[in-house]
């Protein structure tokens, strides 16, 4: 039953995550932030929960396909062959303080 709920939590994660990359500007990877950041607040408050088939479901199924450290550590890179550096340093600022930040909240919830 949890793979099945894993599955169910992945197909509703990753066309959202699809979703919030495209309804941004290409200039800053905001869509990028702003789902590790959401991910990163609900993975931190089911961290608080008892475990069982639908906290994995939505921890490793949800979350894990909304959030993306490979498309982070692309568009970061992608920021600096463009010579945007000080773009790239927020983006990496604001994922790594911002997530932290929203897994701490998620946790005091």
């Amino acid at each position: 039953m949890s793979v099945l709920l894993v599955a169910i939590g992945a197909a509703v994660g990753a066309p959202l995550r699809y979703l919030a990359d495209r309804a941004f500007g290409a200039r800053f990877p905001f869509g990028t932030l702003l789902v590790n950041v959401v991910g990163s607040l609900v993975l931190g408050y089911l961290t608080t929960l008892p475990g069982g088939a639908l906290t994995t479901g939505l921890g490793a199924g949800f979350c894990g396909a909304l959030t993306t450290y490979s498309s982070f550590g692309y568009q970061t890179l992608w920021l600096v062959e463009r010579r945007a550096i000080g773009l790239a340093a927020v983006n990496l600022a604001a994922n790594l303080g911002l997530g932290f930040g929203a897994a701490y909240l998620g946790m005091s919830l």
